[in-house]
């Protein structure tokens, strides 16, 4: 591996990354340390961890984060219904040696694999090399999960293992490649960066979006094309709540081609604001007489 071949293996999943980045993901590889992103929503964050995935032949294991997100959800819980059921058995089958019993029933046999578990304990026997190969593991917009559950994280990150109580040290056998994003709604703390690769994941340039436009909207006009890419660079500088993404500047022209069109019309752009935009405030300043100027300045 290198970091050309890092950018190579991306590219053969459609993903455009910068020389930065493909180096980021060629260090987080072959030191097999978590890659933490952070960057604007719709900057292709979570599209990455899906490109590793389907570039390296590995499955995703992806783990949303919200507000609430705790262990049982993320990580494991048991199987009281198994359970209760085998104490059920082993009670109507007469002498009942407790300690055998609780043994029994907290074994892995009982365990329900949430996504941290599985892929700590998820290896596939052979790929396509001919060696077995651990899974992507996404832990996706870390910023929406509430602290305590940070915490927990840092036993994962640093040594690819969780602890449960009734089983002990569960280790990965082979560590996953781990990415974990955020959209900093907050600041993630820095026991979290420190266990990580960190890479700001920032808007593409002009020419590296046109690109990305052209493989994600291969149907596109090529003037509509690099006239939407245009019109979408000039919106980011503005002053605006939420700046556009490349998943709103790749939607954006997908909905103008529904459209039938070929080129940026002020008309159209009006009528589809909402794919590239999504708050009322900033959609409001955009009248008619804005949008004809931006498209000017676009087909420039």
């Amino acid at each position: 591996m290198s970091v050309e071949k890092a950018e190579a293996l991306l590219a053969s999943a459609d993903y455009l990354a910068d020389r930065r980045l493909a180096t980021a993901v060629f260090l987080a590889l072959e030191l097999e340390r978590p890659l933490f992103l952070e960057g604007e929503a719709g900057v292709g964050k979570t599209e990455l961890a899906k490109a590793l995935a389907k570039g390296l032949g590995r499955d995703l294991i992806r783990l949303q984060c919200y507000e609430g997100l705790d262990i049982s959800s993320a990580v494991y819980e048991w199987n009281v219904q198994r359970q209760m059921t085998a104490i059920r058995v082993a009670e109507a089958a007469g002498a009942v040696d407790r300690a055998a019993l609780e043994r029994d029933i907290f074994s892995a046999e009982y365990l329900i694999e949430r996504p941290i578990l599985k892929a700590l304990r998820s290896v596939r026997p052979e790929s396509v090399e001919g060696r077995s190969e651990a899974p992507v593991l996404l832990i996706d917009e870390l910023d929406r999960a509430d602290e305590p559950f940070e915490a927990y994280l840092l036993e994962v990150l640093s040594d690819f293992q969780v602890t449960i109580p009734e089983l002990g040290v569960v280790r990965a056998a082979k560590p996953p490649v781990v990415v974990v994003t955020s959209n900093r709604t907050r600041e993630i703390h820095d026991a979290i960066k420190r266990r990580c690769l960190y890479h700001w994941v920032d808007y593409p340039d002009a020419r590296r979006e046109l690109e990305i436009v052209r493989r994600k909207a291969p149907g596109a006009a090529e003037r509509l094309s690099r006239e939407a890419v245009a019109f979408v660079q000039r919106v980011r500088t503005l002053d605006l709540f939420k700046a556009p993404g490349v998943a709103e500047t790749i939607d954006w022209t997908r909905a103008l081609m529904m459209l039938d069109a070929v080129a940026l019309e002020p008309g159209a752009v009006g009528d589809t604001l909402g794919a590239l935009l999504k708050y009322q405030d900033d959609i409001a300043k955009f009248p008619p007489d804005r949008i004809a100027e931006l498209v000017a300045e676009a087909q420039l």
